[in-house]
């Protein structure tokens, strides 16, 4: 009998570990290739990883990473909570400003700049919610640009020159020594790739938590919503709040890698970058806006680079194949392929990423 049971523990535990091997083994996977990516490339060109071609390609990836925490912060609003704001580049280019305007004006240390970033990032959220939440749809929409256009003004602005650089931009921030793209090009690699895995499995934990269910429940029937005694503007405001977040500390760190901050990340062009990138890799998927960011990043370093100055238009035609080929996103895609093979994943939840999305995702 003692033996019997010992046997069948290890059974368990061995359809224990195939299922999570079977939820988790791509997402584990794609980990462990994006940690040894440098040393691949380095390997491929026969370069030190700090030199050559594999020490631009981490400048590309880096860019990467930070453009993915930026749309996957966009997506949190438009994906999980229904809103569409056509303001996101205001938390994005606001920490941006306000990373670079401490460091270079006010001498303050790299962690005091961090936690400012989050409280104003917090605050100017908050702000921009209350306001723009007392309407709804395009309304919202146009609230939320308004905001990000004034913004984008006083960043052009002469009279705050000396903080801001007006139209040319603030430039030369300096970055702690440690941590200085130029010298240290692979660390900020790990700093930026931790930053994203990070950001990914808080939005995930806020996804999946009651709010992140209030949200989706808001998204879908707001009345019903009301009827059980939630609140729209309290949990809207949040989410506004864990978005603008996000985006801001997206945007601190892109001010540290690329040691300015221009007026053009607080356009409203910075919002669709955003906004393509999740249509792209699927709204409502957490997982989405960083294949979207990689895909859109990555494809248009090499158009530019091919094509030359027709990149853009090409990379349009691109971008609208791509829509057109996969209307759900990539990850849209790829779960419905899962499911097709697989089955619906077990433990998945509606209104997550989908009721068949494989959970590694």
């Amino acid at each position: 009998m003692e033996r019997t049971g010992i046997h069948q523990e290890i059974l368990s535990r061995g359809s224990v570990f195939r299922l999570w091997i079977r939820r988790h083994g791509v997402g584990l996977a794609g980990l462990i290739f994006l940690a040894g990516l440098p040393f691949l490339l380095s390997g491929i060109w026969g370069e030190p990883p700090e030199a050559g071609w594999p020490r631009f390609l981490q400048g590309l990836f880096i860019r990467v990473y930070l453009m993915a925490v930026y749309a996957l912060s966009y997506d949190l609003l438009m994906g999980y909570t229904g809103i569409l704001s056509f303001g996101h580049a205001l938390f994005f280019g606001g920490g941006s400003y306000i990373i670079g305007i401490l460091l270079k004006h006010f001498q303050a240390s790299l962690l005091v700049a961090m936690l400012a970033v989050t409280l104003f990032a917090l605050g100017i959220s908050g702000l921009v919610g209350a306001l723009s939440l007392r309407v709804r749809g395009v309304y919202l929409a146009m609230v939320t640009l308004a905001l990000a256009q004034a913004a984008f003004i006083l960043s052009e602005a002469t009279d705050f020159r000396q903080y801001t650089g007006a139209e040319d931009g603030l430039q030369g921030i300096p970055v702690p020594a440690w941590l200085d793209p130029a010298e240290h090009r692979l660390r900020f690699y790990y700093l930026a790739m931790v930053f994203m895995l990070g950001a990914y499995f808080l939005a995930r934990r806020l996804v999946d938590s009651p709010t992140g269910r209030v949200w989706i429940a808001l998204r879908e029937n707001e009345e019903r919503a009301i009827a059980l005694g939630y609140s729209p503007l309290a949990f809207r405001l949040l989410a506004f709040m864990c978005s603008g977040t996000l985006a801001a500390l997206a945007g601190a760190l892109n001010a540290l890698f690329n040691k300015n901050a221009t007026p053009s990340l607080l356009s409203v062009n910075t919002t669709i970058q955003a906004l393509l990138m999740t249509l792209v890799g699927g709204v409502g998927t957490l997982s989405g806006p960083i294949f979207g960011a990689a895909l859109l990043e990555l494809a248009g370093y090499l158009f530019n680079r091919v094509f030359g100055p027709l990149w853009f238009l090409l990379f349009g035609l691109f971008y609208v194949m791509v829509v057109l080929a996969f209307p759900h996103g990539l990850a849209g895609a790829w779960r419905r392929a899962w499911a097709r093979h697989h089955g619906p994943s077990w433990g998945s939840a509606p209104g997550s990423e989908g009721s068949a999305r494989p959970a590694s995702l």
